[in-house]
């Protein structure tokens, strides 16, 4: 198996594999390259287009941080707020129709627990490196993350789900219901009473 090949399966990889470290290198050039241009430049797709082959439509607000970008998969009609950063290790799976917050991270990658597996080493090559594997995120159509909401790697959320400011989701959460915390927990389920439609204070009479 190649680095990256070990790395998206969920294995023990090297990151300073030089085909890894090259695509990491480049996805953060086109970052850098994003985030400097005003939000109308049509510019911005272009280099959306090279960094996030598997996007849709979605609309990312700026600044952004993605460390490969070919492993995040956007559906339709996404929308993310300032400072989205996504360490897609591992695949990054997002639906449909989600809206992400101010600060919203999905973090991929894990490291060892053990300070003597964590710590760097010298490859035979002279190369200093670690040891690190990744884990899978994957979010649901219709949901909305809050700002500054963390999620760590092996999390799926399920479809139409609001995950509140601040939340570090560390484990799945189920379909349908508000979920908040750290660690993040179901609240409760959302229902036709949080409809807008049934806050008359909302709207202007």
């Amino acid at each position: 198996m190649t680095e990256k090949e070990k790395m998206t399966a969920g294995k023990i990889y090297d990151p300073a594999d030089s085909a890894l470290a090259a695509r990491r290198s480049y996805a953060h050039k086109l970052c850098n390259a994003y985030n400097v241009l005003d939000e109308d430049d049509p510019e911005r797709a272009d280099i959306l287009a090279e960094l996030l082959p598997h996007r849709q439509d979605a609309y990312l607000q700026g600044p952004i941080y993605f460390d490969y970008g070919d492993n995040t998969y956007f559906g339709k009609g996404c929308y993310a707020n300032f400072s989205l950063t996504v360490l897609d290790c591992a695949e990054v799976h997002i639906g449909d129709n989600v809206f992400m917050g101010c600060g919203v991270s999905l973090l991929t990658p894990v490291h060892p627990l053990l300070p003597a597996e964590r710590a760097m080493y010298t490859r035979a090559d002279g190369i200093s490196t670690d040891r690190e594997y990744a884990r899978p995120i994957t979010i649901g159509s219709d949901c909305w993350l809050a700002s500054n909401v963390t999620v760590c790697g092996g999390v799926t959320i399920g479809n139409g789900c609001v995950i509140g400011a601040g939340s570090v989701v560390t484990r799945d959460i189920p379909d349908g219901v508000f979920a908040a915390g750290n660690p993040c927990r179901v609240i409760r389920p959302l229902t036709e009473q949080d409809s807008i439609y049934a806050k008359p204070d909302l709207w202007d009479k």
